[in-house]
């Protein structure tokens, strides 16, 4: 069967590395933090241009959570989120006691859309999360120019696009901005891991304290926070995975292209209910390809197809998030509104992106030329 992501080819192509690495931490008895930790945070650094700082932590949704402490999100604060994406966003926002307000996206690109980030823009508007969806950059430059006219800071969730690129290296582009090191993503631990970074010296020390529970010194706890970090084993494996990531990038993107130039012959005789359209990638933009994403005109007959090739597939994301049970209710922290104004913010794109988007693999270690193969022999 072929693997979505195959981290077990990865671990045989770096097995000597990693198996020294762990051995290495293992028989150091230093487990938490320690040396790995802060070689890991220097190299990360480095790979960002030396210039910013990078904290690690627990995971990619404590990453958000910490960010959004940071940035001091009270009760009855609000923040724009893309209503396309994971949940954790929103989630963190609602977990913290604000309320998460859902923009719509572009349905080429699937990014946020600015034009409706400006729409949701209201008194209690402290900032915007945007999501480097699938391992494409979000279009900061208009971001940004939003978040300056109206004093709302950007968090840059970045959990899927660790090496991306466009003007500048996604993670850099946000007030602070995080990542994931799920092991399903571009860079990947063995367990949960997560980081966080940013250019301001005073932020980079607040997230310190708060990821270490509130204290800059042992047993002084300056501020209310939480226990989330990364253990030595993770950082010596993400120590040998990032070595080897902008060639497994490259990779990505072949595949990736190798993908784009079949659906390109494919939709040329298609009939316009069965096109399978990729992810719009926007120009200049280097993606990491964290899924391979297109939008298939019939999705459950494309599944059928799948199913039949024997190739699998995920769906990322099948719902908008207001319509997740936890959001879809008629009362904000805000106040009531009725369900017919509820309704009426819905968003367009997200939902149909919703009922469209379906993901292939394409991983450095997925032999793509057999997938298209397949589908040429079923679609």
């Amino acid at each position: 069967m072929i693997s979505f992501v195959n981290l077990t080819a990865q671990r045989e192509k770096y097995r000597f590395e990693l198996e020294k690495a762990e051995r290495e931490v293992l028989d150091s008895g230093c487990y938490i933090g320690g040396p790995q930790v802060q070689a890991l945070e220097k190299e990360l650094s480095e790979y960002l241009g030396g210039k910013i700082h990078t904290i690690t932590c627990a995971s990619g949704t404590d990453a958000l959570t910490i960010a959004l402490m940071a940035m001091d999100l009270r009760p009855g604060d609000e923040v724009i989120v893309p209503d396309f994406t994971f949940i954790a966003p929103a989630e963190c926002v609602a977990l913290l006691g604000g309320t998460p307000q859902f923009a719509d996206i572009d349905q080429e690109t699937l990014q946020i859309a600015p034009e409706s980030v400006k729409e949701l823009i209201g008194p209690h508007t402290k900032g915007i999360i945007a999501v480097n969806l699938f391992g494409q950059c979000a279009p900061f430059k208009d971001l940004r120019e939003i978040a300056t006219e109206h004093k709302l800071w950007i968090i840059e969730d970045s959990a899927q696009a660790f090496g991306a690129r466009t003007n500048q290296m996604a993670c850099t582009f946000g007030d602070i901005a995080i990542t994931s090191f799920y092991p399903s993503k571009p860079l990947g631990c063995y367990g949960d891991g997560g980081a966080l970074f940013t250019e301001n010296e005073e932020f980079a020390q607040k997230i310190r304290i708060i990821a270490n529970h509130g204290s800059a010194g042992r047993y002084r706890h300056e501020i209310i926070g939480m226990n989330s970090r990364l253990d030595a084993l993770q950082a010596a494996v993400l120590r040998v995975k990032l070595r080897h990531l902008d060639e497994e990038l490259a990779v990505r993107r072949q595949n990736a292209a190798k993908y784009d130039a079949y659906f390109t012959e494919y939709n040329s005789t298609a009939a316009a209910s069965e096109k399978i359209v990729p992810q719009k990638i926007e120009t200049g933009c280097k993606c990491t390809y964290a899924q391979y994403t297109v939008l298939a005109e019939n999705r459950e007959s494309f599944i059928e197809k799948l199913k039949a090739a024997e190739i699998p597939y995920c769906i990322h994301y099948p719902a908008p998030l207001q319509e997740q049970p936890c959001f879809n209710i008629p009362v904000t922290l805000c106040g009531m509104i009725t369900t017919e104004e509820w309704s009426a913010n819905r968003t367009t794109g997200a939902k149909w992106a919703s009922e469209h988007a379906i993901s292939l693999p394409v991983c450095a270690f997925t032999n793509v030329d057999e997938i298209i193969e397949k589908l040429k022999a079923h679609l």
